[in-house]
């Protein structure tokens, strides 16, 4: 037995194996410590839901509170992250990256209220939740302490959970039968394991659960209108809603069309490379309504900025330090630049694609009596002579200097 002084536990829990057996054992080896439990609403299933403040206090928890944070999760980290164009290593939207910040601070806030001593969280040793969740804790809550199970106890494998669970007459409706893990989240739905643990074979259809085989969606393309203020969707098909309205709807149409797929191998933080089969089918319609608007509004170094504003939140978000001064730093940035990120664009779904192939803005930078092939009455083509002289006048220099030898 590991006291260590605490008395009071909350754990991030969420219904499943591991959390389910987490209960018990806190409450073994910390003293017969109260655990409470705590439940983050980000959009999941919702059978994952049904059920699961009984399912808590089956397996020993005092409490069970779930938090609905499926609005504010969009609104206030989605979005922020959309501003800034951010895709880790170049395609994957942040899903599971971006819930982590928002689950640790309700968590966090929840221990304060209920006057707890420590915080604990069911992440394994070997990915990044770990590094997402305790970081987190140390920006917000530094004096409580962290347990972390999977980098103390000797449960090594789903049999032995459930082993644990059965001698302590736990219930529970996991079985040896689960091949994949997944997490969901009203952004993205991802699943690891399985096939995919061998990146030479192909997923195959159970790997994807969101959205229909693009070879399967309709034959004919569907079209949704998009509304851009600040950088930020506020309407589809012209009705205004709120941010996880509109990514709900989205998600709905772009799921239809099998939009959002990504199968990718990444690098995570702690150094081990892994395989997924990630979708997002609204986020997908999203980003390419923002990009769409900005291409209108955006010069090319404010376009150049951002895009190097997205490189660098992609990996502060996907390393867990959303409430470092470098987040809010990026994120003011990218909000300046989106001021004027307003507009309207028409999307085409169809069979996996998004394409914007309409769009306009009152703040747009494009203008057709500059940019046409035609004959025009605004542009003296001599000038581009001079602009040329000087943008290449160090490579004159240079070569004439090389001549001098």
């Amino acid at each position: 037995m590991q006291n260590k002084g605490i008395k009071k536990i909350v754990l991030a829990y969420s219904g499943g194996l591991d959390t389910s057996a987490i209960i018990p054992w806190l409450k073994e080896n910390y003293g017969g410590c109260e655990v409470v439990a705590f439940v983050a609403d980000i959009g999941q299933e919702r059978g994952d839901l049904e059920g699961v403040e009984q399912k808590a206090l089956q397996s020993g928890a005092s409490e069970c509170h779930v938090v609905d944070l499926r609005e504010e999760f969009i609104r206030d980290y989605v979005y922020p992250v959309l501003q800034t164009g951010a895709l880790y290593e170049g395609s994957y939207l942040l899903g599971t990256s971006m819930a982590r910040p928002i689950i640790a601070k309700a968590q966090v806030e929840l221990a304060l209220k209920v006057g707890a001593d420590a915080l604990c969280h069911g992440a394994t040793g070997k990915g990044n939740d770990q590094v997402r969740f305790e970081t987190t804790y140390t920006a917000l809550a530094p004096h409580l302490k962290v347990v972390a199970p999977w980098r103390e106890w000797n449960l090594r494998s789903r049999e032995a959970l459930l082993d644990y669970l059965k001698e302590r007459n736990i219930p529970t409706t996991a079985s040896l039968e689960k091949i994949y893990s997944r997490d969901e989240n009203a952004w993205h739905i991802s699943t690891e394991g399985g096939v995919l643990e061998s990146p030479w074979n192909a997923p195959n259809k159970d790997c994807w659960v969101w959205t229909v085989d693009p070879l399967q969606a309709p034959d004919q393309p569907e079209q949704v209108t998009v509304t851009v203020e600040k950088g930020r969707v506020v309407a589809v098909n012209g009705e205004a809603m709120s941010p996880y309205k509109c990514l709900e709807t989205l998600n709905v149409l772009g799921a239809k069309h099998g939009v959002g797929r990504i199968d990718i191998v990444e690098n995570r933080l702690v150094g081990i490379k892994s395989r997924g089969c990630y979708e997002t089918p609204g986020g997908t319609i999203m980003v390419a309504a923002l990009r769409g608007v900005e291409q209108l509004v955006l010069d090319r170094d404010s376009f150049k900025w951002r895009e190097q504003l997205g490189l660098e939140m992609s990996y502060v978000v996907y390393d867990g330090r959303w409430f470092a001064p470098l987040r809010r730093s990026i994120q003011a940035s990218a909000q300046a630049l989106a001021e004027e990120v307003n507009g309207e664009v028409v999307l085409q779904l169809y069979k996996g694609q998004v394409t914007a192939i309409q769009k306009k803005s009152a703040n747009s930078l494009y203008s057709e009596e500059f940019a046409t092939f035609g004959e025009d009455e605004v542009y003296d083509h001599s000038h581009a002579g001079g602009f040329i002289r000087l943008f290449s006048l160090s490579s004159r220099i240079r070569a004439l200097n090389e001549k001098k030898k």
